[in-house]
């Protein structure tokens, strides 16, 4: 009997185990579910900008095969590189630009859904091109969230986005 017990009480622990591991690989899937699906809008916002630089290019090099100045000589094409605006978005970098630190901090919670720390926040914000007043962007950018009611703390400096009729109902 102590032997059936025995083997119970390992079986138990067993699934126990396997739950947790099937819990872990299942948060990496959703993270990955999200990474998978940003990269997929810059792949298509980057051939969309390639298709517009490669189309720019051909219609510079037509007209400079028609135009000339006063001398007679051909004019020099125009420059055909990916403009600045589309290089920063293409780069993540103006994403959150003129946007307030809570605005584009409750854009990133809710498309990445689910909480992050301030640090991370702060991370991605000034990649994405915000610019983060003060001394310090990480008590900053948590000062901003904990004041805003789009937001709830889960943890020391980590926040979660609300749903729009969480913020309604507060």
């Amino acid at each position: 009997m102590e032997e059936l017990t025995d083997i119970l009480v390992g079986l138990e622990q067993r699934i126990s185990a396997y739950k947790n591991r099937l819990q872990e690989l299942e948060k990496k899937r959703r993270r990955l579910d999200d990474e998978i699906a940003t990269i997929k809008k810059y792949l298509e916002l980057a051939e969309t900008l390639y298709r517009v630089e490669a189309d720019k290019a051909k219609l510079a090099s037509l007209s400079s095969q028609f135009y000339s100045d006063e001398k007679g000589a051909r004019q020099r094409p125009t420059n055909t590189d990916v403009t600045d605006q589309s290089r920063e978005i293409l780069m993540g970098r103006s994403k959150y630009s003129g946007k307030s630190v809570a605005e584009a901090a409750y854009e990133m919670l809710r498309e990445a859904n689910r909480p992050m720390h301030a640090k991370e926040l702060v991370q991605r914000l000034v990649e994405g091109g915000l610019q983060i007043k003060g001394k310090t962007p990480l008590t900053s950018v948590a000062t901003s969230l904990k004041r805003d009611k789009r937001f709830r703390k889960v943890g020391p400096n980590t926040f979660e986005a609300l749903e729009e009729a969480l913020i309604h109902a507060v």
